[in-house]
């Protein structure tokens, strides 16, 4: 059987994470949305997302990359929430049937206000 390999990586709040006023905050996450998004637009970052209603509340989001590990996680650890010591990266293989998944291009928001505006 022949299966398809992808990178995966999951965004964690890290325990020594900076305080950040709430200002500063939505900088960050803007600053961290358009990093997501421009990898997306490049076709390295296949789908992506934040990560809610879980059992561990450190687990902040999850994405599947179209690169090998080595190469996603030199561009994950470039986001700027990681860089700021706000989150950090975990970088796995998932791996499952040929052609058992699929990957349609979409445009990811790039700041909180269009995230919030396609929610409505």
């Amino acid at each position: 059987m022949r299966f398809d390999r992808y990178t995966v990586i999951l965004l964690t709040l890290r325990a020594d994470a900076p305080v950040m006023s709430e200002e500063e905050a939505a900088e960050l996450q803007d600053r961290h949305l358009a990093h997501g998004a421009e990898l997306q637009d490049r076709g390295l970052v296949l789908a992506r997302g934040p990560l809610t209603e879980q059992d561990d509340e450190r687990f902040r989001g999850f994405s599947i990359w179209s690169v090998d590990a080595e190469t996603a996680r030199k561009y994950a650890e470039a986001d700027p929430a990681v860089r700021a010591g706000r989150l950090a990266v975990q970088v796995m293989t998932w791996m499952m049937p040929a052609g058992n998944i699929q990957f349609t291009k979409v445009r990811a928001p790039r700041s909180i206000a269009e995230a919030a505006a396609d929610e409505e």
